[in-house]
């Protein structure tokens, strides 16, 4: 990379730094802690700590979407419900413009997931506390909320497949360098 021409990423493609460092090991810490935790439910110790791990990088991720870099700010990718609508319905035209960050369905994702997130870890840490031990509903609350958030992690992953088809843009290389086309 040199100041001249930018960042250029692993296929020796011009490109412009998106992602910063945070956003992406928030991102795969994430990926590889509710996998464990929704794989391994025992032993307890790995599925609570995997859990408190979720919890402690959503809570920073959460800061920095106020304080981060441009992309990582929720300002500029949690979009208003016509705007969300809006892109729906020109991707199902295949008439979407390409984002550099994240398109208004990508946004809408990431504060699904983020809320979903939030709801599995407290719900999971209630179920330490003496007030909650045991009481069904927490634990029934906390099993939904993961298996919903499984399904978005799926619907998330077709959404990256779909538009890294239609834009010609490997969105996963971009998620690892930080570096998407210009």
């Amino acid at each position: 990379m040199t100041e001249a021409t930018g960042p250029v990423d692993v296929d020796g493609a011009q490109g412009v730094r998106v992602w910063d460092p945070l956003v992406r090991l928030f991102h795969w810490v994430t990926v590889l802690c509710f996998t464990g935790a929704f794989l391994f439910e025992k032993p307890r110790d790995l599925h609570e700590a995997l859990g408190y791990t979720v919890a402690g990088a959503l809570a920073i991720r959460v800061i920095w979407g106020f304080i981060g870099t441009r992309h990582a700010r929720f300002g500029d990718f949690v979009p208003k419900p016509s705007t969300f609508f809006g892109y729906i319905g020109a991707a199902l035209r295949g008439r979407e413009r390409r984002y550099l960050g994240h398109n208004p369905a990508g946004g809408a994702m990431v504060v699904a997931l983020m809320v979903m997130l939030a709801t599995v870890t407290l719900t999971g840490w209630l179920q330490t506390t003496d007030a909650f031990w045991g009481v069904d509903w927490v634990e029934e609350v906390h099993e939904a909320a993961a298996n919903l958030t499984l399904g978005l992690v799926c619907l998330h992953i077709a959404g990256v497949v779909l538009e890294s088809l239609r834009h010609g843009e490997n969105l996963v290389k971009a998620m690892i360098t930080g570096v998407k086309r210009s």
